[in-house]
């Protein structure tokens, strides 16, 4: 049976104060026993009293030879109290994480308004990105934005 977790990080981030340039901001490392699927990543605008249209891209990416690592670490949630703890671990960072290695490959690109949400949700596992068991990989989210620093906050749904 799989189990259903969130990856929280509960604060504010920020694309990054030159326009157009992307940082890495999330990543999810699977653990050594269980493999990991990203189900959905949940990103919403925290821009107030803006005076121009724009918005924020988010790219979900691979590391295929190393892990990302850094930032603060986040413990994932289960969605149901009963659930054993994850296996996998993930972090984030106000600006960028440190990036694996390998890589990147491109796997999905989705936006937000500077105020809205917007979302990126795999219809199925089948059509989930994996992460198989005790891969020294991860998968990343990846902001980018017209504008400079213009905050946000995400979150993301796995199975593992």
């Amino acid at each position: 049976m799989p189990l259903f977790y969130s990856d929280v990080p509960g604060a504010t981030q920020t694309t990054n104060a030159t326009p157009s340039t992307a940082n890495d901001c999330f990543f999810l490392a699977v653990g050594a026993t269980r493999t990991m699927w990203l189900k959905g990543v949940f990103p919403t605008g925290r821009g107030a009293s803006l005076t121009s249209i724009s918005g924020i891209s988010y790219r979900i990416e691979k590391w295929t030879t190393t892990a990302s690592s850094g930032g603060t670490a986040i413990t994932p949630t289960p969605n149901d109290p009963g659930y054993q703890a994850a296996k996998h671990t993930a972090g984030y960072a106000a600006a960028t994480v440190t990036s694996g290695t390998g890589g990147p490959t491109l796997c999905a690109s989705f936006g937000s308004g500077t105020t809205s949400p917007g979302n990126w949700i795999a219809p199925t596992l089948d059509e989930a990105y994996s992460l198989q068991a005790a891969a020294t990989q991860s998968i990343d989210i990846f902001n980018v934005s017209g504008a400079a620093s213009l905050p946000f906050e995400l979150f993301t749904s796995t199975v593992e």
